[in-house]
């Protein structure tokens, strides 16, 4: 295993560093060789007599380092040097160093705690700050302290964060290697408009006449490579490439090597070829600028793809991709000056991940509360309290927060909480297999294609003939087989499974249909969505969620889906993957939790109530229909909170009862709408009693009981301050408008204040009224405060003109010292002729 490459440099303090101290922390920039290099050199060390375990970020890192340490040793990989991935495993008895992503490290070491057999643990990148990564050395250095003092433990990074390992692993000496700097041409091309598609094909022609070499174009998905692709099939002289996670181990090797023959290489890839991967050839970058990251919404309880700008951090390793094995150049679709603005780094998937299999693998490695374990950066209290939430509704945790026999029997299987609570409880019914198949559907991207019907997917997954398929298959055969406690095993004291959620005789489906529907529906409850349009567009789900999906599907004519996968916000994420499910087969399998609640639902357009009797799952309305048996109580409090969000303007206020209002507010009593709403429940109950109808409250009723509210102080403090009624010279009374602008009103003929010298008031404090004066027939002659200055003023005028209009009426010179009268002259001479 000898070379020159820079790791070498530093081996020796490595390995020095390992045999003085448990832990060491090796900072070792890209292209260094620490991936290849310091496993090999481990063997020899006389504390190494047992198996190393090099943990990769990424399954195609991890077989690509197997495969390359196989090569510089002369063998065939499986031999002294292996790898262990879910769909690929290759490696013997004589293996030495297996290559294992971090997921199959996690469950390795919780299933034995003491990692016999095993001398060193190395963890390859560490600066990408995996969940899984940061997991698995928690616990590892948990182990450590606690079983293994000899077990050496290696964090290896890219980046000079070294220091904060260190400190996180109890002072580990830190070993830096320089690397291998080859020159790199940064080349700024700026932002368009043009898609990106467009963007990174025409940068790759551009880079195809101007620089040497074979090409690498990072995309943000699978989505814009095939894109991409398609703008660039054909271009003479070039081999072109894709890769991305979801690819067959054939394709993705193609892509790493050497091109054979003379065409220049072009590899269109996701991040996924950021870091721990060498590309033979590559001396030009196309860095687009963007990632697609997976963003938990805890929200909605759901994670969704995001797409956006890749950080500093990304970019330095995307642009050194070039350099690697001589001078390079990247060419960035941004300006130079926009990069001091990309955010540094990523931030670390704990931050923003579901910790459902967090918090459960460290339930049963014996540490309640996961931020009790050694962390870079301890998992949000939320949401540790949110997965623990989830996991309590799996029956994977009890109410203590103690991992349940059932919670035991999801653990112990390579999949997500949800995916292997699916699994045991289909098994339990008869349906482990096709089970078996759901859960490597929705774990291996691009299987069956991306068609949303998860139905047509397995069809095409089991009629595929690819390397990948045919592995997926085998992968799922094998969980098939697993010892699943439904065979009696396992399942704890008090604990119900999912045979007891079965509730009636499950529907006479086909295997496949039936299969696959139980099976998501399973995994996901709270995702079960009912058709809410004819278009089939728009969906509700039990958990309460919206869900959208594209008309054009095949799944749209569908009544019932149980749904796999969305992505998007919350309030209208697009469904990915998802199996038609009727309700007959919601009922069979959810009956206990279905509730038939009696509703009086309030109708504010007509102010009454409409009992109704309806059958619920979650946020799901099965059935509805008139409650004949409607609890009167029920329908008198929905009137009620009716008016409570609706508000007082639905009650039948006779202008009796609002000018009570108006003059209880004006005596300084609390009678607004928000006084009135705040005591609602002390005066409107009575009045809506065996009422369904707000019209139906009697007129008066309202009156009385806005008075029953008042002391006896309080309305005679009414009365007082704010009587109801002027009474004139003339002898007729006038109600006063206390809600007028300007204050106290009343209208009334001009006549009927004959006689008065003085301006009339209201109230205790003497206010005076507003006096809006008409004329015989009702018509407004004067609005005034002033009622001896209307008569010595502008009385005159007004008098000469009502004369000829309304000459049966006295309209006298001296108003002041005229009789009140509200009769016509000639009617007054005839009453005076009567007396």
């Amino acid at each position: 295993m000898a070379g020159d490459l820079p790791i070498h440099a530093v081996l020796p303090d490595l390995l020095g560093v390992l045999r003085a101290r448990s832990s060491a922390v090796l900072v070792a920039p890209p292209g260094a060789g620490k991936t290849t290099a310091v496993a090999p050199a481990l063997l020899a060390e006389p504390w190494c007599s047992g198996e190393v375990l090099l943990l990769s970020p990424r399954r195609l890192a991890a077989r690509a380092a197997a495969e390359r340490m196989a090569a510089l040793a002369g063998e065939p990989v499986g031999r002294t040097y292996g790898y262990a991935t879910r769909l690929d495993t290759k490696r013997s008895a004589d293996t030495r160093v297996t290559v294992v992503t971090e997921g199959i490290f996690t469950a390795r070491i919780q299933r034995d705690p003491e990692l016999a057999g095993v001398s060193a643990v190395l963890f390859d990148e560490v600066h990408e700050r995996s969940l899984d990564g940061d997991f698995g050395l928690a616990l590892a250095l948990d182990a450590q302290v606690g079983l293994r003092e000899d077990l050496r433990l290696v964090a290896m990074s890219a980046t000079l964060d070294g220091a904060r390992f260190a400190a996180l692993m109890d002072g580990a000496p830190v070993v830096e290697s320089e690397g291998r700097s080859w020159p790199l041409d940064v080349r700024h091309l700026g932002r368009t408009h043009d898609r990106i598609e467009d963007a990174v094909a025409s940068a790759v022609r551009l880079a195809l006449g101007e620089a040497e070499g074979g090409v690498l174009a990072f995309l943000p998905g699978v989505a814009e490579i095939e894109r991409t692709a398609e703008r660039l099939e054909g271009v003479p002289g070039v081999a072109l490439h894709r890769l991305h996670g979801s690819l067959d181990p054939a394709a993705q090797r193609a892509a790493i090597r050497a091109e054979p023959g003379n065409a220049r290489k072009l590899v269109l890839a996701t991040s996924i070829a950021e870091t721990s991967l060498t590309l033979d050839g590559i001396r030009v970058v196309i860095d687009s600028g963007l990632a697609r990251r997976p963003r938990y919404d805890r929200a909605a309880g759901m994670t969704r793809l995001v797409t956006e700008r890749a950080s500093q951090a990304s970019a330095t390793q995307r642009a050194g991709r070039a350099a690697r094995q001589g001078p390079g150049v990247a060419y960035r679709l941004w300006e130079e000056a926009a990069t001091a603005g990309l955010p540094r780094f990523d931030p670390p998937e704990i931050i923003e991940a579901d910790l459902s299999a967090l918090v459960l693998a460290s339930a049963i490695w014996g540490v309640a509360d996961p931020r009790d374990l050694s962390w870079i950066d301890p998992p949000p209290e939320a949401a540790v309290s949110e997965a623990r939430a989830r996991l309590a509704a799996l029956e994977a945790l009890d109410l203590d927060g103690r991992p349940t026999a059932h919670g035991r029997a999801i653990a112990a299987l390579p999949m997500p909480p949800r995916l292997a609570h699916m699994l045991v409880r289909a098994g339990e019914i008869g349906l482990g297999g096709v089970a078996a198949e759901v859960a490597v559907l929705l774990g291996e991207r691009g299987l069956g294609g991306n068609d949303a019907d998860l139905e047509l997917r397995a069809r095409r997954w089991r009629g595929d003939r690819s390397p990948k398929a045919q592995a997926a298959r085998k992968l799922a055969e094998r969980w098939a087989k697993l010892p699943l406690p439904f065979r009696g095993e396992g399942r704890g004291e008090g604990q119900s499974g999912a045979s007891s959620l079965v509730t009636a005789p499950l529907p006479s489906l086909s295997p496949e249909r039936r299969g696959l529907s139980i099976a998501v529906a399973l995994a996901f409850p709270d995702r079960i969505a009912r058709r809410r349009d004819a278009s089939g567009e728009r969906w509700a789900s039990v958990g309460g969620r919206g869900f959208k999906l594209d008309p054009a599907s095949t799944l749209a004519r569908e009544e019932w889906l149980a749904v796999a996968e969305t992505q998007g916000m919350a309030a209208g994420a697009r469904i990915l993957s998802a199996a038609a499910i009727d309700e007959e087969t919601v009922a069979a399998l959810f009956g206990e939790r279905i509730e038939t609640r009696r509703l009086a639902e309030f109708d504010p357009v007509n102010g009454s109530v409409r009992p109704i009797r309806e059958r619920r799952l979650g946020a799901v309305r099965l059935s509805s229909g008139p409650d004949s048996n409607a609890d009167p109580a029920a329908i008198e409090a929905a009137l009620v909170e009716g008016v409570r969000t609706h508000g007082l303007g639905l009650l039948p206020w006779s202008d009796g009862a609002a000018a009570f209002r108006q003059r209880a507010i004006y005596a300084g009593l609390p009678f607004d709408d928000e006084a009135l709403m705040s005591r609602l429940d002390d005066w409107l109950p009575v009045l809506v009693a065996g009422r369904r109808r707000l019209d139906a409250i009697p007129p008066g009723a309202l009156t009385d009981a806005l008075r029953n509210l008042l002391s006896w102080d309080e309305l005679q403090r009414i009365e007082r301050s704010a009587p109801s009624h002027f009474t004139s010279p003339a002898g007729s009374s006038h109600a006063i408008d206390y809600g007028a602008e300007g204050g106290p009103k009343v209208e009334l003929r001009v006549q009927a204040l004959f006689g008065l010298a003085e301006h009339p008031t209201v109230g205790a404090d003497r206010v005076p009224l507003v006096l809006s004066l008409t004329s015989p027939a009702g018509r407004p002659i004067q609005t005034t405060r002033d009622l001896p200055g209307f008569w010595g003023g502008s009385w005159a005028a007004v008098a000469k003109e009502m004369r000829g209009r309304y000459p049966r009426h006295p309209w006298p010179d001296d108003p002041a010292g005229a009789s009140a009268t509200l009769r016509t002259k000639n009617a007054d001479a005839r009453a005076r002729g009567s007396r």
